[in-house]
């Protein structure tokens, strides 16, 4: 298995060896998915940490009025799942579906202990992690508390510069909190 993107990604915050990272392979799984599939599903206990390969996911819940509120995309090179479920294992109040065909690393909670014990570093690697997303889910919060619909665009164009030709509109206008037909005069503006 290529895990090139995974190992990529760890070095910006650990070094590991060759050993650590073959206790590493030993311990994940990998799978493949088409497009459109939930690996998560509204009222499933979530049961691994995923890590993208190849594809893009995004998480999402539909609100009393049935209105898709899109949470999150996970690109390549990006850790997902629903952090509140996996650690406490209750129900998971989003969806989680693939937007194009995925190759998703794998890992269970007993796993990811395991390889806490085996490889102590990656311990400091996921708490990294964890603070950067609690980081990153405060300034999301601020963004669209505070910022415009146009400023929160902008945001999302340089968080994901790649995905606006990757993903369908509705997805990212239903991230932005504004309508497709909205988004679309913010495109025609900018170009």
């Amino acid at each position: 298995m290529d895990l090139t993107i995974a190992f990529d990604n760890f070095s910006r915050h650990i070094k590991l060896t060759d050993d650590e990272k073959l206790a590493f392979e030993s311990i994940v799984s990998i799978t493949k998915y088409p497009r459109r599939t939930q690996v998560l599903k509204l009222g499933e206990v979530c049961k691994y940490e995923f890590f993208v390969l190849k594809g893009c996911l995004r998480s999402y819940y539909f609100d009393a009025n049935t209105i898709d509120h899109t949470t999150m995309f996970a690109p390549e090179g990006w850790w997902t799942g629903n952090l509140k479920s996996f650690v406490r294992e209750e129900p998971s109040q989003f969806y989680l579906e693939t937007l194009e065909k995925c190759t998703l690393l794998k890992l269970d909670k007993s796993s990811m202990e395991e390889l806490y014990r085996r490889v102590p570093k990656f311990e400091r690697y996921f708490r990294i992690l964890l603070q950067n997303r609690l980081l990153a889910t405060q300034d999301r919060i601020n963004n669209h508390l505070s910022a415009s619909a146009k400023e929160r665009y902008e945001k999302f164009t340089q968080v994901y510069p790649d995905l606006m030709q990757r993903l369908p509109l509705k997805h990212i206008a239903s991230y932005l909190g504004i309508t497709p037909t909205y988004l679309s005069r913010l495109r025609a503006m900018k170009n």
